[in-house]
């Protein structure tokens, strides 16, 4: 199985719900600023990243994780690549997640100043500080996926 989390940019809370999937970090307690920004992509994405599915890891049930920065596609992103998967004949083993519901407002503010204008001083503490905030939705949505997977 391949599970694409996704969400605007594919440097913040796609990144983080496939590092919660990986069990990079705990989903018990939300990580440490150092712990965020070692994870592979957060806060890292380029404009050319955008659109790209790239790689996170395997799960310990070998399912293949990835994530995906999107832009303003919505929740078109998820029929796109589920109508691809369908024309492929394995739509079965797709999974696509959109993250952008458990986004809060000061991961859009902070992720805008940091990957947007470039301003990584500012930005990442307002982005952490949402970040933490947001961290239970987003281990919840993890946990639903995962389950999602063992059907």
């Amino acid at each position: 199985m391949k599970i694409i989390y996704h969400c605007y940019g594919g440097s913040h809370s796609s990144v983080l719900a496939a590092a919660l999937h990986l069990k990079m970090l705990d989903p018990a307690r939300p990580p440490a600023f150092e712990d965020m920004m070692l994870l592979p992509y957060f806060d890292k994405t380029r404009n050319i990243d955008f659109g790209t599915i790239r790689h996170m890891g395997t799960d310990d049930l070998g399912h293949e994780v990835y994530v995906l920065g999107k832009k303003n596609m919505g929740d078109r992103c998820t029929a796109m690549i589920m109508s691809v998967a369908r024309l492929l004949g394995v739509e079965h083993e797709v999974i696509a997640v959109n993250c952008m519901s458990r986004v809060n407002l000061f991961m859009m503010i902070g992720g805008f100043i940091s990957r947007r204008l470039g301003w990584t001083t500012i930005g990442r503490p307002i982005l952490f500080r949402g970040t933490r905030d947001a961290f239970r939705n987003i281990a919840n949505l993890v946990e639903i996926t995962r389950l999602k997977t063992m059907q």
